[in-house]
């Protein structure tokens, strides 16, 4: 099969390319086989394939497959599974830039009826991370405000329909006018642009000079999360995607004279430690999805094949994207066709 081998760190993504892998084989580990129709373009895949993520010294060093994020069909699983064979499913992995992928049940879910893979894939564990962030960790209330950094960007446009769908308020930060449009129509209180010298200030405008309860932090501004809180604020720090590696020092001092309390959310390292807490973040937040239609936010440009990898992530890392940026590695209604409807749903030709 085709995918987007890393058998040694790029300096610049544009020169991933294509290579002849073995199509992966269940394992007692990864027992479901999935006919991926999507991947995601994600911050995470741009660091991995320079070998500048913190996993990169640990568990992810070459040779492997790049890729965190897809969607696709079931091909098979094991009698005991609850994924039968045809069933559309969207799931968090190393190795979605395949054309397949075998995975354990614990990281693969069905997507609403209503959603393609492709706006399933564009969700994929935003919602779970940003319910995790949001809730879990920042206990944040109905009438509370909070205000979200990168709102536009995959995790945001999430994060900003959870904050409203559980009745607070929500100051949207972005960086362009385009992007301003996508958080308008989503129906946030307020949009402010970072190009705005005096940022911070509108955002304390915008809850009256009080400041926000909640700062759900995606791009590693914590000073600025810092100075846009009330008194006792609750800063939640997801990631550091506008950092370029280079993470901010802050004095100490201006957390203890707002009383200000800071808290880092890896939410793939809480899964790993503990797993039980993780599916029931999941369940919460699929059930945010049917009683609040919180939906999934797709970029408008298409990426189509694997060989769209390197002008993909290229766009992303140059934040030309809002919502999730998606690649198309095989079209679903090609997959769809091989499936028999009278025959149990089961795949062929694959």
């Amino acid at each position: 099969m085709k995918a987007v081998l890393i058998d040694k760190f790029v300096p610049d993504v544009s020169q991933l390319k294509l290579s002849s892998v073995p199509s992966p084989i269940p394992s007692a580990s990864k027992p479901i086989r999935v006919r991926i129709t999507h991947a995601s373009l994600t911050h995470v895949d741009n660091l991995y394939a320079q070998g500048l993520h913190q996993n990169n010294q640990r568990h992810v060093k070459p040779p492997f497959i790049l890729g965190t994020e897809f969607a696709g069909y079931v091909v098979s699983a094991p009698s005991s599974s609850s994924f039968r064979p045809g069933t559309k499913v969207f799931g968090g992995s190393l190795g979605a830039y395949a054309e397949e992928i075998c995975i354990d049940e614990a990281n693969l879910r069905k997507p609403p009826s209503r959603w393609t893979c492709k706006e399933a894939c564009a969700m994929g564990s935003s919602g779970a991370i940003s319910w995790g962030a949001l809730v879990s960790v920042g206990k944040l209330k109905a009438g509370e405000w909070v205000c979200v950094l990168g709102a536009a960007g995959g995790l945001g446009v999430v994060a900003c329909q959870i904050a409203l769908a559980l009745g607070a308020n929500v100051v949207a930060v972005v960086g362009g006018e385009k992007k301003a449009q996508v958080m308008k129509r989503l129906g946030v209180n307020a949009v402010v642009r970072y190009d705005d010298p005096d940022w911070e200030k509108r955002v304390m405008e915008a809850t009256g000079g009080e400041g926000v309860d909640v700062v759900y932090d995606s791009v590693g501004a914590v000073l600025s999360s810092i100075k846009c809180c009330a008194y006792r604020g609750r800063v939640i720090i997801v990631g550091f995607a506008a950092r370029g590696g280079q993470v901010e020092e802050v004095k100490m001092n201006r957390i203890l004279l707002k009383g200000i309390t800071v808290v880092g959310y890896r939410f793939g390292e809480h899964g790993r430690r503990f797993p039980d807490e993780t599916q029931a973040i999941w369940r919460e937040f699929m059930n945010l999805v049917e009683t609040k239609g919180i939906k999934p936010i797709v970029y408008d440009r298409e990426y189509i094949g694997l060989e769209a990898i390197g002008a993909g992530l290229k766009d992303q890392a140059s934040r030309k994207s809002w919502g999730r940026a998606v690649m198309t590695v095989t079209e679903e209604e090609e997959v769809k066709t091989t499936i028999h409807k009278d025959s149990g749903t089961t795949i062929s030709r694959l």
